[in-house]
Protein backbone atom coordinates (compact mmCIF):
# COMPACT_ATOMS: atom_id res chain seq x y z
CA UNK A 1 0.00 0.00 0.00
CA UNK A 2 1.09 3.66 -0.71
CA UNK A 3 1.55 6.25 2.40
CA UNK A 4 0.49 9.57 1.89
CA UNK A 5 1.65 12.83 3.32
CA UNK A 6 -1.81 13.49 5.17
CA UNK A 7 -1.92 14.25 8.66
CA UNK A 8 -4.44 13.19 11.80
CA UNK A 9 -6.18 16.28 12.83
CA UNK A 10 -5.10 17.65 16.21
CA UNK A 11 -8.26 18.17 18.81
CA UNK A 12 -7.59 20.41 21.75
CA UNK A 13 -9.43 19.03 24.41
CA UNK A 14 -9.31 22.76 26.41
CA UNK A 15 -10.86 24.48 23.55
CA UNK A 16 -13.67 21.82 23.65
CA UNK A 17 -14.66 22.27 27.12
CA UNK A 18 -13.71 25.92 28.15
CA UNK A 19 -13.07 27.73 24.72
CA UNK A 20 -15.25 30.43 23.53
CA UNK A 21 -18.57 29.26 21.78
CA UNK A 22 -16.48 30.12 18.32
CA UNK A 23 -13.66 28.10 19.41
CA UNK A 24 -15.75 24.70 20.77
CA UNK A 25 -18.12 24.82 17.69
CA UNK A 26 -15.03 24.70 15.57
CA UNK A 27 -13.26 21.75 17.56
CA UNK A 28 -16.78 20.09 17.44
CA UNK A 29 -16.42 20.48 13.48
CA UNK A 30 -13.16 18.97 13.70
CA UNK A 31 -13.93 15.86 16.03
CA UNK A 32 -16.49 15.34 13.62
CA UNK A 33 -14.36 15.46 10.57
CA UNK A 34 -12.18 13.28 12.17
CA UNK A 35 -13.94 10.97 13.56
CA UNK A 36 -16.07 10.43 10.53
CA UNK A 37 -13.85 10.53 7.85
CA UNK A 38 -10.22 9.03 9.62
CA UNK A 39 -11.19 7.90 12.88
CA UNK A 40 -8.12 8.53 14.35
CA UNK A 41 -6.66 11.64 15.23
CA UNK A 42 -4.20 13.36 18.25
CA UNK A 43 -5.77 15.33 21.53
CA UNK A 44 -3.69 17.94 23.06
CA UNK A 45 -3.94 20.06 26.36
CA UNK A 46 -6.07 16.36 27.62
CA UNK A 47 -4.62 17.51 31.77
CA UNK A 48 -2.37 14.20 31.95
CA UNK A 49 1.33 15.07 33.37
CA UNK A 50 3.77 14.59 30.80
CA UNK A 51 5.99 13.29 33.70
CA UNK A 52 2.49 10.31 34.26
CA UNK A 53 3.59 8.96 30.78
CA UNK A 54 7.36 9.39 31.08
CA UNK A 55 6.95 7.44 34.48
CA UNK A 56 4.68 4.65 32.72
CA UNK A 57 7.09 4.27 29.71
CA UNK A 58 9.91 3.47 32.52
CA UNK A 59 8.09 0.99 33.74
CA UNK A 60 7.65 -0.33 30.54
CA UNK A 61 10.89 -0.99 30.06
CA UNK A 62 11.48 -2.43 33.68
CA UNK A 63 9.27 -5.06 33.22
CA UNK A 64 9.97 -6.09 29.37
CA UNK A 65 14.12 -6.04 30.84
CA UNK A 66 12.81 -8.54 33.72
CA UNK A 67 14.22 -12.65 33.13
CA UNK A 68 11.82 -14.60 31.19
CA UNK A 69 10.98 -16.70 33.83
CA UNK A 70 9.14 -13.63 35.94
CA UNK A 71 7.66 -12.64 33.07
CA UNK A 72 6.26 -16.45 32.31
CA UNK A 73 4.90 -16.21 35.96
CA UNK A 74 2.56 -13.82 35.24
CA UNK A 75 1.70 -15.64 31.58
CA UNK A 76 -2.00 -14.59 30.21
CA UNK A 77 -2.67 -18.11 29.82
CA UNK A 78 -2.65 -18.62 33.85
CA UNK A 79 -5.83 -16.38 33.49
CA UNK A 80 -9.33 -16.66 32.54
CA UNK A 81 -9.63 -13.13 32.26
CA UNK A 82 -7.21 -12.45 29.59
CA UNK A 83 -4.78 -10.71 32.12
CA UNK A 84 -0.94 -10.55 31.83
CA UNK A 85 1.94 -11.44 29.84
CA UNK A 86 2.21 -12.27 26.18
CA UNK A 87 5.90 -13.08 24.68
CA UNK A 88 6.18 -12.40 20.83
CA UNK A 89 4.18 -14.26 18.78
CA UNK A 90 1.96 -15.40 21.62
CA UNK A 91 -0.89 -12.92 19.97
CA UNK A 92 -2.96 -13.10 17.15
CA UNK A 93 -4.65 -10.56 14.34
CA UNK A 94 -6.80 -11.89 11.99
CA UNK A 95 -5.09 -15.54 12.26
CA UNK A 96 -1.63 -14.02 11.82
CA UNK A 97 1.41 -13.95 15.04
CA UNK A 98 1.93 -10.62 15.63
CA UNK A 99 5.93 -9.46 16.42
CA UNK A 100 5.44 -7.99 19.85
CA UNK A 101 5.58 -8.52 23.93
CA UNK A 102 2.54 -7.47 26.33
CA UNK A 103 1.22 -7.22 29.34
CA UNK A 104 -2.34 -6.69 29.50
CA UNK A 105 -4.20 -5.10 32.66
CA UNK A 106 -7.88 -4.13 33.23
CA UNK A 107 -9.44 -2.74 35.73
CA UNK A 108 -9.14 -4.05 39.08
CA UNK A 109 -12.23 -6.06 40.43
CA UNK A 110 -13.08 -9.09 41.34
CA UNK A 111 -14.12 -12.46 39.40
CA UNK A 112 -17.88 -12.86 38.72
CA UNK A 113 -18.87 -16.14 40.58
CA UNK A 114 -19.69 -18.82 37.45
CA UNK A 115 -22.56 -21.11 37.59
CA UNK A 116 -25.08 -22.46 35.20
CA UNK A 117 -26.92 -19.80 33.04
CA UNK A 118 -24.12 -17.31 34.02
CA UNK A 119 -23.07 -15.72 30.32
CA UNK A 120 -19.44 -16.43 28.92
CA UNK A 121 -18.19 -12.88 28.68
CA UNK A 122 -18.49 -12.21 32.76
CA UNK A 123 -15.69 -14.62 32.82
CA UNK A 124 -13.58 -11.33 31.12
CA UNK A 125 -14.24 -9.65 34.69
CA UNK A 126 -11.39 -10.50 37.36
CA UNK A 127 -8.26 -9.50 39.12
CA UNK A 128 -4.53 -8.81 36.98
CA UNK A 129 -1.80 -10.29 36.97
CA UNK A 130 1.12 -8.07 38.68
CA UNK A 131 5.35 -8.31 38.38
CA UNK A 132 6.33 -9.33 41.99
CA UNK A 133 9.80 -8.15 41.14
CA UNK A 134 8.51 -4.82 39.90
CA UNK A 135 6.36 -3.33 43.00
CA UNK A 136 6.17 0.22 41.91
CA UNK A 137 4.72 -1.13 38.62
CA UNK A 138 1.17 -1.39 40.32
CA UNK A 139 -0.09 1.57 41.58
CA UNK A 140 1.39 3.67 39.04
CA UNK A 141 -0.49 1.60 36.27
CA UNK A 142 -3.82 2.11 37.81
CA UNK A 143 -2.70 6.05 38.31
CA UNK A 144 -2.12 5.96 34.08
CA UNK A 145 -5.20 3.90 33.71
CA UNK A 146 -7.47 6.28 36.03
CA UNK A 147 -6.05 9.53 34.52
CA UNK A 148 -6.65 8.42 30.96
CA UNK A 149 -10.17 7.23 31.33
CA UNK A 150 -10.93 10.47 32.16
CA UNK A 151 -9.83 12.04 28.98
CA UNK A 152 -11.86 9.47 27.06
CA UNK A 153 -14.57 10.15 29.17
CA UNK A 154 -14.56 14.02 28.50
CA UNK A 155 -13.72 13.05 24.54
CA UNK A 156 -16.61 10.57 24.34
CA UNK A 157 -19.35 13.54 25.50
CA UNK A 158 -17.73 15.63 22.73
CA UNK A 159 -18.79 12.64 20.42
CA UNK A 160 -22.32 12.76 21.70
CA UNK A 161 -22.02 16.54 21.33
CA UNK A 162 -20.87 16.08 17.91
CA UNK A 163 -23.40 13.25 17.13
CA UNK A 164 -26.21 16.34 18.36
CA UNK A 165 -26.93 13.93 21.58
CA UNK A 166 -26.97 15.03 24.91
CA UNK A 167 -23.33 15.16 26.04
CA UNK A 168 -24.35 12.13 28.38
CA UNK A 169 -26.17 10.18 26.10
CA UNK A 170 -23.71 7.41 26.45
CA UNK A 171 -23.74 7.20 30.15
CA UNK A 172 -26.16 4.45 30.80
CA UNK A 173 -23.93 2.18 29.13
CA UNK A 174 -20.67 3.00 31.00
CA UNK A 175 -21.57 4.59 34.10
CA UNK A 176 -19.65 2.82 36.91
CA UNK A 177 -18.19 -0.12 35.73
CA UNK A 178 -16.74 0.44 32.26
CA UNK A 179 -15.15 -1.97 30.66
CA UNK A 180 -10.97 -0.82 30.71
CA UNK A 181 -8.43 -2.47 29.72
CA UNK A 182 -4.69 -1.49 28.50
CA UNK A 183 -1.56 -2.89 26.85
CA UNK A 184 2.31 -2.21 27.26
CA UNK A 185 3.84 -2.81 24.09
CA UNK A 186 7.40 -3.75 23.19
CA UNK A 187 8.04 -4.01 19.59
CA UNK A 188 11.22 -5.02 19.04
CA UNK A 189 13.36 -4.59 15.63
CA UNK A 190 13.69 -6.75 12.70
CA UNK A 191 14.28 -7.62 9.44
CA UNK A 192 11.54 -6.63 7.56
CA UNK A 193 12.18 -8.98 4.54
CA UNK A 194 8.55 -10.29 4.01
CA UNK A 195 6.61 -9.55 6.95
CA UNK A 196 6.59 -6.31 8.94
CA UNK A 197 3.39 -7.05 11.19
CA UNK A 198 3.92 -5.50 14.63
CA UNK A 199 -0.21 -5.66 14.94
CA UNK A 200 -1.96 -7.02 11.82
CA UNK A 201 -4.37 -4.78 10.27
CA UNK A 202 -7.45 -4.60 12.45
CA UNK A 203 -9.95 -2.45 14.02
CA UNK A 204 -10.67 -2.11 18.22
CA UNK A 205 -13.89 -3.05 19.14
CA UNK A 206 -14.12 -0.45 22.44
CA UNK A 207 -15.64 3.08 22.04
CA UNK A 208 -12.57 4.25 22.26
CA UNK A 209 -9.12 3.85 22.02
CA UNK A 210 -6.15 5.97 23.56
CA UNK A 211 -2.14 5.49 22.96
CA UNK A 212 0.94 7.08 24.12
CA UNK A 213 3.75 6.33 21.86
CA UNK A 214 7.49 6.78 22.50
CA UNK A 215 9.47 8.65 19.86
CA UNK A 216 9.36 6.10 17.35
CA UNK A 217 6.66 5.29 14.45
CA UNK A 218 5.27 2.58 12.99
CA UNK A 219 1.43 3.43 13.55
CA UNK A 220 -0.60 3.56 10.43
CA UNK A 221 -4.38 3.94 9.32
CA UNK A 222 -6.01 2.91 6.25
CA UNK A 223 -7.96 5.04 4.65
CA UNK A 224 -11.15 4.25 2.54
CA UNK A 225 -8.85 4.02 -1.01
CA UNK A 226 -6.47 1.96 0.65
CA UNK A 227 -3.47 4.66 1.38
CA UNK A 228 -1.97 4.55 4.71
CA UNK A 229 -1.35 7.51 7.37
CA UNK A 230 1.93 7.48 9.61
CA UNK A 231 0.66 8.71 12.85
CA UNK A 232 3.93 10.16 13.35
CA UNK A 233 4.55 10.92 17.52
CA UNK A 234 3.46 14.37 18.51
CA UNK A 235 5.07 14.87 21.74
CA UNK A 236 2.40 16.49 24.15
CA UNK A 237 -0.47 14.69 22.55
CA UNK A 238 -2.66 10.91 22.53
CA UNK A 239 -3.53 9.07 19.82
CA UNK A 240 -7.17 8.73 19.93
CA UNK A 241 -9.34 6.50 17.94
CA UNK A 242 -12.92 5.43 17.44
CA UNK A 243 -13.85 1.82 18.03
CA UNK A 244 -16.78 -0.50 16.92
CA UNK A 245 -19.19 0.37 19.47
CA UNK A 246 -19.42 3.67 18.38
CA UNK A 247 -19.30 2.68 14.66
CA UNK A 248 -22.43 0.64 15.60
CA UNK A 249 -24.24 3.32 17.82
CA UNK A 250 -23.76 5.63 15.28
CA UNK A 251 -24.91 3.48 12.02
CA UNK A 252 -21.10 4.18 10.79
CA UNK A 253 -21.38 7.79 10.85
CA UNK A 254 -18.30 7.28 12.98
CA UNK A 255 -15.70 5.04 11.84
CA UNK A 256 -13.68 2.61 13.54
CA UNK A 257 -10.59 2.67 11.18
CA UNK A 258 -8.84 -0.23 10.18
CA UNK A 259 -5.06 0.20 11.14
CA UNK A 260 -1.73 -1.39 11.99
CA UNK A 261 2.02 -1.33 13.69
CA UNK A 262 5.30 -2.15 11.33
CA UNK A 263 8.08 -3.58 13.30
CA UNK A 264 11.13 -1.22 13.82
CA UNK A 265 14.35 -1.78 11.85
CA UNK A 266 17.03 -4.02 13.42
CA UNK A 267 18.59 -2.59 16.22
CA UNK A 268 15.39 -0.63 17.45
CA UNK A 269 12.52 -0.98 19.91
CA UNK A 270 9.25 0.72 19.94
CA UNK A 271 7.67 1.27 23.53
CA UNK A 272 3.49 2.55 23.45
CA UNK A 273 0.08 1.93 25.76
CA UNK A 274 -2.89 1.15 24.60
CA UNK A 275 -5.71 2.12 26.84
CA UNK A 276 -9.28 0.69 25.54
CA UNK A 277 -12.68 2.25 27.02
CA UNK A 278 -15.81 0.46 26.73
CA UNK A 279 -18.97 0.11 27.75
CA UNK A 280 -20.36 -2.17 30.62
CA UNK A 281 -19.73 -6.13 29.39
CA UNK A 282 -23.77 -6.41 30.21
CA UNK A 283 -24.69 -3.03 28.26
CA UNK A 284 -26.72 -3.07 25.40
CA UNK A 285 -25.12 -0.45 22.66
CA UNK A 286 -28.48 1.88 21.92
CA UNK A 287 -29.09 3.28 17.96
CA UNK A 288 -28.92 6.53 17.90
CA UNK A 289 -31.34 8.91 16.68
CA UNK A 290 -28.95 10.91 14.41
CA UNK A 291 -30.37 14.82 13.22
CA UNK A 292 -31.51 14.37 9.62
CA UNK A 293 -28.52 16.69 8.31
CA UNK A 294 -26.10 13.83 9.87
CA UNK A 295 -28.28 10.66 9.44
CA UNK A 296 -28.37 11.18 5.72
CA UNK A 297 -24.61 10.57 5.51
CA UNK A 298 -24.41 7.57 8.05
CA UNK A 299 -23.22 4.91 5.41
CA UNK A 300 -24.08 1.94 7.98
CA UNK A 301 -21.67 -0.04 10.24
CA UNK A 302 -19.53 -2.32 8.73
CA UNK A 303 -20.58 -5.71 8.48
CA UNK A 304 -18.12 -8.54 7.94
CA UNK A 305 -18.63 -12.54 8.15
CA UNK A 306 -14.91 -12.75 9.74
CA UNK A 307 -15.64 -10.31 12.08
CA UNK A 308 -19.56 -9.96 13.11
CA UNK A 309 -20.19 -6.87 15.67
CA UNK A 310 -23.12 -7.57 18.27
CA UNK A 311 -24.34 -4.71 20.15
CA UNK A 312 -24.46 -6.91 23.33
CA UNK A 313 -21.21 -5.45 25.08
CA UNK A 314 -19.85 -8.62 26.52
CA UNK A 315 -20.43 -11.06 23.30
CA UNK A 316 -18.56 -8.11 21.42
CA UNK A 317 -15.84 -8.13 23.79
CA UNK A 318 -15.29 -11.31 24.12
CA UNK A 319 -15.16 -12.63 20.66
CA UNK A 320 -12.76 -10.66 20.24
CA UNK A 321 -10.53 -12.13 23.13
CA UNK A 322 -11.60 -15.56 22.14
CA UNK A 323 -10.27 -15.26 18.34
CA UNK A 324 -6.29 -13.41 19.55
CA UNK A 325 -5.46 -15.69 22.22
CA UNK A 326 -6.73 -19.32 21.06
CA UNK A 327 -4.19 -20.62 24.12
CA UNK A 328 -6.25 -18.73 26.50
CA UNK A 329 -9.30 -19.74 24.37
CA UNK A 330 -8.34 -23.80 24.78
CA UNK A 331 -7.83 -23.24 28.59
CA UNK A 332 -10.60 -21.94 30.43
CA UNK A 333 -13.27 -21.43 27.25
CA UNK A 334 -12.89 -25.50 25.75
CA UNK A 335 -16.92 -25.00 26.61
CA UNK A 336 -17.66 -22.69 23.62
CA UNK A 337 -15.05 -23.89 21.23
CA UNK A 338 -15.48 -26.28 18.81
CA UNK A 339 -13.94 -29.97 18.97
CA UNK A 340 -11.24 -29.26 16.85
CA UNK A 341 -10.23 -26.01 18.49
CA UNK A 342 -10.43 -27.16 22.21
Amino acid sequence: MSTTHRQLPLIDLSQLEAGSPGDRAAALQTLRQGAREVGFFYVGHHGVPPELDAALLLQARALFALPDADKQAIAMVHSPHFRGYNQVGAELTRGKADWREQIDIGAEREAVPQAPGVPAWTRLQGPNQWPAALPEFRPLVLAWQDAVTDVLLRLLQACAEALGQPREVFAPIYRDQPYQLMKLIRYPGREQLENDQGVGAHKDSELLTLILQDGVGGLQIELDDGSLIDAIPRPGTYIVNIGELLELASDGYLKAAVHRVSSPPPGVERLSAAFFLGARLDATVPALTLPPELAREASGYTRDPHNPLFHQVGQNTLKGRLRSHPDVAARHYADLLAPSQA
